[in-house]
């Protein structure tokens, strides 16, 4: 096959793995409309690339207010590569331990949340302590990884504990082990990764889930439209209306800290 063929093939698999979790993510939305309906927020946490995902639940065009985006720039700036803010320093510190206590510790973080933490590996140090501390929280925590690349690769945590041990449940993106799904004749490693599709097929289903049972219980989300489909004046009311919600309710956050 083409490299192009290859890597259709490769989608069309993790969309085939994606329709398999029907229940898992009916299980996730559930426990996630039941966090937003009580006025309190998903907390959704990647580090590194993973950060695509926590952008791809909240804020953007299609995607409404409960959801709180826990990006850590130290952790996922990456466009420098090199030099101050590089690469290097954002994969050191996704091993540093204690980090992600230190993230939560600016937040009133309550059970009656819930919380979504992405990392392809599931290995890194970072987010398994973010779920465990989610879960130390009795918060209910998702986990959303790439299966074959997590039971494939070696924690870097040392009592090897991975992200999946400190998850209620369990979500896949679908992609191979080393999650790049195509391979070039004369080239010894694969390129083209596949995770970033099928973890934005399980979050876009998430959403979608949760907006339904929202509208069930009489509490419509304010969504993020483009003026192309509401007119301008509506679209910008919409995104007002929105983001005074998401402060509205990241306020909650911050009012009880340290009591």
């Amino acid at each position: 096959m083409s490299p192009f063929d290859q890597y259709l093939t490769g989608c069309r698999e993790i969309l085939a793995k994606v329709e398999t979790q029907r229940a898992t993510i009916a299980q996730a939305a559930d426990r996630f409309a039941s966090a937003i309906l009580a006025g309190r927020m998903v907390h959704v946490f990647g580090s590194g690339h993973s950060r695509i995902m926590v952008e791809e639940m909240w804020p953007r065009y299609g995607s409404f207010p409960g959801f709180n985006p826990l990006v850590e720039l130290s952790l996922s700036f990456h466009n420098p590569v090199v030099g101050c803010n590089g690469q290097r320093q954002a994969m050191f510190l996704e091993n540093v331990a204690g980090l992600a206590e230190r993230i939560l510790r600016n937040f009133d973080i309550q059970p009656v949340d819930a919380a979504l933490v992405v990392s392809s590996s599931g290995c890194n140090v970072a987010p398994i302590e973010m779920a465990e501390q989610f879960q130390m929280r009795g918060v209910f925590t998702v986990a959303l990884v790439s299966k074959n690349h997590h039971d494939a690769s070696k924690s870097q945590r040392a009592d090897g504990k991975k992200l999946c041990d400190f998850a209620d449940v369990v979500l896949d993106t679908g992609a191979p082990v080393g999650d790049s799904m195509v391979q070039i004749e004369g080239l010894a490693t694969p390129v083209s990764p596949g995770s970033t599709v099928g973890g934005c097929m399980v979050i876009n289903s998430i959403k979608a889930e949760v907006a339904q049972r929202l509208v069930a219980a009489g509490q419509p989300p304010r969504v993020l439209t483009a003026g192309a489909i509401v007119g301008a004046e509506r679209a910008k009311e919409l995104f007002e209306s929105a983001y005074d919600e998401h402060g509205r309710r990241l306020a909650k956050l911050y009012a009880n800290l340290g009591e």
